[in-house]
Formats: structure tokens, C-alpha cells, sequence
């Protein structure tokens, strides 16, 4: 409880900083004091943090408020705690004024602080508000706030909207009322694609089992275009998932409206990305594109020009879903649940395997370029895939390919079979049972798209679920054999074939299903 002393001029006010994704809550111990004057702060604050000082003897003097003429000590607790950003102005404004008894203490009673000020007394969003408003939220506190959609979409927050730090000369502050303003943008559509049948077959499976995808073809056969257009064919964000990607998106500073709308992240990196701008990672630790890519896509186009020391960073998190920071403070902790898809030249010069225009490479050339993605990189991604140039009558053609609304229906029925076998199953549904769930129980049944993917479960689990008839084990054994796949690879063209069985809501894998995952691990310009 924030308490005031006259005699001594000492109060506490809430107020939090933020480590990874997380707000954590931060005590902000204000003492005003006789001695010589001087404006302290301490407790293991940034640079950002030690300038409050001078925004905070601004605002309060533009607000017509005067800054106290005394020892002025501002202790953030814990002291363990890296303390970063600019959201403490506020909390530390409204402490020295509790504490030189210039506002009723009253205002600081069940509330969290955060905001920026300006020389002029206006009180700023900082980024990271969500993750604020679920601090306050956890500690059953109201929240002390510029008006913020980020705030508003935090239910069970009781916010008070702050714009001047002379509105703290009044105890009640007026509520948050925000709406989200509508989402006009229109999806780019599968239909503007014509042909590519294939890889758009590759991308239904990609969507209806979280696998990831890497295309490799010439310059301009459609490869970007068909990435793109791969969220247009994934269900909308639910609810919790799309609370975790706008927390992620408010601490990096970005727009969370879109994913509010249960719009799909799809992040595009430039290959000239650095491993801190990839993976994460900063000082304090900021999240990476794979991780503003959680619960949607993360696109590498050209992803031999990648340095091959960032692209293994992707390892891990490819794997376990999140990636560790790890700095001489700690350990941060950041959620990276993506769906990779990957585009690829299979030369330098692009046209290695192309039938019409000869490559101009030669063969170390070839090898050196295609070996800078790295096999452990390649082992991970699940469908592999030639994306050929088409001929000039069918990319004339535009408009009569297959829309994404006929490939969506395909994923949603893949997705909601797989949901179906696995409640019945308890787990990950194993193939047999003679009865049959009515297709009307199965509408809208979904399995989240990034990060309970069938190639995610344990390998046993995997193969209990495809069931496999004693020669259809014989013949996938064989085929790997033959291809030389290592255990991953294997596991991956099993969770394939399972999902492609899910989408002809087939409960056992059989032999057809078994040569088109193959297919899609054996390619024409291998690399």
C-alpha cells in the first residue's frame, strides 16, 4: 500500500519494467529529504531511466507544480533487477509530488504507473503497454496510463487515462474508452497465381499441418508470390494466441490492430538481417523477427544470401519453439512458435535445373552457394519443393488459378479431423476405430497451426498415429534407406503423410499418402 509522511516526505507508487515480453513489478521508493539539494536515483536504471531526471524538473514546472528544494532520492526495488525505459517519468513524477505533499496521496492508492514525459508536462505511451496492463492486471492493480488501444484490449484492467501530469491534482482520472477501429486491408488471394498446382498442393499441406516449406526455382517463377499469400489459407489467430503475438508486437513498438483482428503475423525479413535482428537479442534484449513471427510466418527470401552463422541460429527455436537470450543479467526467454517458409535460387546465376535458360555456374560455384544454408537448416524444414517458371499464356492467365478460400476449406476440414482423432484419442489419435465422427461435429475444430504440428510430437506418439500396415512400414523404411534420410527426416516425411491422411480424413496412413510426402523430401535441383 503506497503510504505518505509529512514529516519525513517518503512514498511508494507502483510501476514495472520490462524483461523479454514480461512487465515485472517495480517498487519506485521516492524520499524527499532536508540536506543539500540534489535529484538521485538508484537501483540499477539505464541510461533512459537516469534522464528522467531532467523530464520529470521539466513537466512538473510547466504543470505549474514546484520541484522540491531538498534531497531528492528515488530507489526502484528490487535492486537485482535491471531497470529499463522510459516509462518510470511518470511513476517518479507522481512519487516527488506525493512526497513534497503537492497531491493527495490518495492518488497512488491500488494503482500502477507508466508513461513518458515531455518537457511540457504531457504524459507518452511507451512500448510494451499490454504487457504493462497485464503486470497490473496479475497484481490486482488499476492502471495509470495514456490512452493506449494496447491497454484496451487487456480485459479486467481498470485503466484511469492520464494526459498531463497535472491531472494528477485530481483523484479519480477519466476511463479508457477505445474502440478498434475496423481492418480494411484486403488479403492477397491464391487465385491471382496461375498454375504452380503443386506448390500450392504443398502449401494446403504446409497450412493444414504447421510444416515448414522451401522453394527453390529461377528469378520471378512466383516464388514470393505464393509465400505471401500462404497466411490467406491459416485460420484466424484464437483468442489466446492472439493475445501472446500482440504482446510480443507491443514490446517491439508495432502496430497489435491487425493481429487483434486474428490476422497472422508474416514477417519478411531482408537477408542482410544481423543475428540480433533475426533471433533477438539487444541491450535490453528486444525480440527478433522470429519472434514477431509467433502464431504466424516468418518468410527468408533468398535464403542462400542469408549469413550462414544467422541462419543457424534458427535452429533451436525451430525445434523448441522459443529462443533464450542469455546476458550477464540472465536469461530472457522470448516465444518463437513460427511457420517457416524459405525461397531459394538454385544457383547464383538462378537457372541450375531450368529447362529453357541455360545456368552460366559452374559447379564449385553451385556447391558453395547452396551449401551456405547448412544441412541441419535443411533437415528442419519439412516440404521441399521446385517452383518452376510458368509459360507466358498462363501467367497471362491471372485470376483463374485456385482460390484461397477453396484451399482454406481443404486446411480447416485437415485441421479439424486432426483435432477430432485427437480427442478421441486422448492425445494424438491413433488410426483403426471403426466409427466415424458426422462431419457436422467437425466444422470449425482446429489444431493451432504453429507449435502443436504433428512433427512437434514425440516420436512414438507420431507413428502410433499413422498406423501403418506391416508392408507400408517395410516400404518407408526402404525409401529411406535408399534416400539416405536421417531420423528427423524420416520423422518429418511421417508428420507429413499423416497430415496429408488428415486431409482426406483418412485415420490410417496408407501407401499413396506415404509416396507424396516422399515426393515432397526428393527434389529435381537437390541441394
Amino acid at each position: 500500500m503506497p503510504a505518505s509522511s509529512k514529516e519525513t516526505g517518503r512514498c511508494c507508487v507502483h510501476a514495472a519494467t520490462l524483461r523479454g515480453v514480461e512487465a515485472m513489478p517495480v517498487t519506485v521508493e521516492v524520499s524527499v529529504s532536508a540536506g543539500y539539494p540534489g535529484f538521485a536515483i538508484v537501483g540499477m536504471g539505464d541510461v533512459s531511466v537516469q534522464e528522467s531526471r531532467e523530464r520529470v524538473k521539466g513537466a512538473l514546472r510547466a504543470c505549474g507544480f514546484r520541484m522540491p528544494e531538498h534531497k531528492i532520492v528515488v530507489n526502484l526495488a528490487p535492486g537485482s533487477l535491471k531497470k529499463t525505459g522510459t516509462g518510470f517519468d511518470l511513476p517518479i513524477a507522481a512519487g516527488i509530488l506525493v512526497a513534497s505533499s503537492q497531491v493527495d496521496p490518495r492518488v497512488l492508492e491500488g494503482r500502477l504507473f507508466v508513461g513518458e514525459l515531455s518537457l511540457q508536462g504531457d504524459v507518452r505511451c511507451v512500448a510494451g503497454m499490454l504487457a504493462y496492463a497485464l503486470c497490473a492486471k496479475r497484481q490486482g492493480l488499476g492502471l495509470v496510463c495514456p490512452a493506449s488501444m494496447d491497454v484496451a484490449v487487456a480485459n479486467g484492467v481498470e485503466c484511469g487515462v492520464i494526459e498531463s501530469i497535472g491531472d494528477l491534482r485530481f483523484e479519480s482520472l477519466p476511463p479508457l474508452c477505445l474502440e478498434a477501429a475496423p481492418l480494411d486491408a484486403k488479403a492477397a488471394d491464391f487465385c491471382d497465381i496461375a498454375g504452380h498446382d503443386v506448390a500450392k498442393r504443398a502449401l494446403q499441406i504446409a497450412a493444414a499441418g504447421s510444416h515448414g516449406v522451401l522453394m527453390m526455382g529461377p528469378p520471378g517463377s512466383g516464388k514470393t508470390m505464393l509465400a505471401s499469400r500462404l497466411p490467406s489459407i491459416l485460420p484466424p489467430l484464437a483468442e489466446d494466441e492472439s493475445l501472446e503475438a500482440a504482446v510480443v508486437h507491443s514490446v517491439a513498438g508495432l502496430d497489435i490492430a491487425p493481429i487483434l483482428a486474428g490476422v497472422r503475423p508474416f514477417r519478411s525479413p531482408h537477408h542482410s538481417a544481423s543475428l540480433a535482428g533475426l533471433v533477438g537479442g539487444g541491450s535490453p534484449p528486444r525480440p527478433g523477427e522470429i519472434s514477431l513471427a509467433h502464431h504466424g510466418v516468418l518468410f527468408l527470401d533468398e535464403l542462400p544470401e542469408f549469413s550462414p552463422s544467422v541462419l543457424q541460429g534458427i535452429r533451436q527455436p525451430l525445434e523448441l519453439g522459443r529462443v533464450s537470450i542469455t546476458r550477464a543479467d540472465g536469461t530472457v526467454d522470448f516465444p518463437a512458435r513460427f511457420q517457416l517458409v524459405a525461397a531459394a535460387n538454385p544457383c547464383p546465376c538462378g537457372y541450375f535445373g531450368d529447362p529453357k535458360e541455360p545456368c552460366r555456374c559452374t559447379v564449385p560455384q553451385i556447391r558453395k552457394y547452396q551449401g551456405r544454408i547448412g544441412g541441419p537448416v535443411l533437415d528442419r524444414i519439412d516440404l521441399h519443393i521446385d517452383v518452376a517458371r510458368e509459360s507466358s499464356s498462363a501467367v497471362l492467365a491471372t485470376g483463374q488459378g485456385s482460390s484461397s478460400a477453396a484451399l482454406r476449406e481443404g486446411v480447416m476440414r485437415a485441421r479439424a479431423f486432426a483435432a477430432w482423432r485427437a480427442a478421441r484419442s486422448g492425445g494424438f489419435a491413433t488410426a483403426g476405430a471403426e466409427s466415424r465422427k458426422p462431419e457436422a461435429d467437425l466444422a470449425g475444430r482446429a489444431v493451432s497451426p504453429c507449435g502443436r504440428g504433428t512433427h512437434r510430437r514425440a516420436p512414438k506418439e507420431l507413428v502410433e498415429a499413422c498406423c501403418l500396415a506391416d508392408d507400408d512400414l517395410r516400404f518407408l523404411e526402404n525409401a529411406a534407406d535408399k534416400s539416405l534420410m536421417s531420423g528427423r527426416a524420416l520423422m518429418r516425411v511421417l508428420s507429413i503423410a499423416r497430415t496429408i491422411a488428415d486431409m482426406e480424413e483418412s485415420e490410417r496412413v496408407c501407401r499413396s499418402h506415404l509416396y507424396e510426402a516422399i515426393g515432397f523430401r526428393v527434389r529435381g535441383c537437390e541441394i
